[in-house]
């Protein structure tokens, strides 16, 4: 399973210093980063690319950003 979260970051270059210094809590929560991307168009809106090995810490990952780090709107998706 994957999941898909776009982010608003508030200012990219200052979160993604952040994102990175939470990788362990990202571990903890069975995720893995495949991509990120940075938007081309919103400068301060992040897309990031998970492999989740399991849904319920994922989901609890995405509460716990968003509510701490910035807005977090996430997809789950299955490869088709």
């Amino acid at each position: 399973m994957q999941l898909i979260c776009e982010i608003d970051t508030g200012g990219f270059d200052a979160w993604k210093s952040g994102f990175d210094d939470r990788s362990e809590a990202r571990d903890q929560a069975g995720l893995t980063m495949l991509q990120m991307w940075h938007d081309a168009d919103e400068g301060a809106r992040a897309v990031v690319l998970f492999e989740v090995r399991d849904r319920a810490r994922a989901e609890d990952w995405v509460r716990t950003e968003g509510a701490l780090h910035a807005p977090v709107s996430a997809r789950f998706l299955r490869t088709a």
